[in-house]
């Protein structure tokens, strides 16, 4: 528990240095202020192995393409915000407005020109994701979606939601799945950090030519499961 609060106290201090950084870089371009900001993830990455022996290991870096891509990835902590800014080249996020309502981390996720949707808004959320992500990914920028929408356990999954898959569909932009095992070391709602070692896969480009969104989503989902599930340490059903 001392190293996890060391490890917190390192945390809540770059997040209010790195607000201020925000502010003042504002004004550059967005390939130049998200590489300055991105390097909040890379601290704490490094922070996070030295004070809790919390390291991590990737599989699949072969699959990253050159151009800009849109990322559908397994949520199961907050530890996979930092690790895909550090894993992927400069990125824009799919997330809820009210993250950016919250002092210091949010005026810091401000900065990054997320795309923050009013998940109650029901069609207009929607076309506004295709709007402003096809924007972004014209203008080179990557985009993060967690396509069940929220934290999910280990082990459990909720429904995918066809809004990243509509997005890819409509854009023209592939799709990266990415699997992972971190909320088995940082769980949700749990203080304390496990060490060890996280595993990330990254799988094969998911092209959407030819798909609707629902069977783009469902391709999606249908690799990004089993390969959670082969990442996880955790012990299986009757074992």
């Amino acid at each position: 528990m001392f190293r996890t609060l060391l490890f917190y106290a390192g945390l809540y201090l770059s997040t209010i240095l790195f607000t201020l950084i925000g502010l003042v870089v504002y004004p550059l371009p967005f390939q130049k202020r998200s590489s300055i900001m991105a390097r909040f993830a890379w601290f704490n990455l490094w922070w996070l192995k030295l004070t809790c022996n919390l390291d991590w290991e990737i599989e699949g870096e072969e699959h990253i393409p050159e151009g800009p891509a849109i990322i559908m990835c397994k949520h199961q902590s907050a530890w996979e915000t930092l690790a895909l800014q550090k894993i992927f080249p400069p990125q824009v996020w799919v997330l809820k407005r009210e993250l950016l309502w919250i002092p210091f981390f949010g005026w810091g996720l401000a900065s990054l020109d997320p795309i923050a949707i009013n998940r109650g808004s029901g069609r207009k959320a929607l076309q506004q994701l295709i709007e402003q992500g096809t924007e972004r990914l014209n203008s080179g920028h990557w985009v993060v979606i967690f396509p069940e929408g929220t934290r999910v356990a280990p082990g459990e999954k909720h429904r995918y939601r066809v809004g990243g898959a509509s997005l890819a569909v409509k854009s023209g932009y592939p799709v990266i799945p990415v699997a992972h095992n971190a909320g088995e070391f940082w769980a949700r709602n749990q203080m304390q950090k496990k060490p060890g070692t996280i595993k990330v896969k990254i799988g094969p480009v998911i092209d959407p030519e030819g798909m609707d969104a629902a069977q783009l989503i469902q391709q999606v989902e249908a690799w990004i499961e089993p390969n959670s599930e082969s990442l996880s340490t955790l012990p299986t059903a009757g074992a």
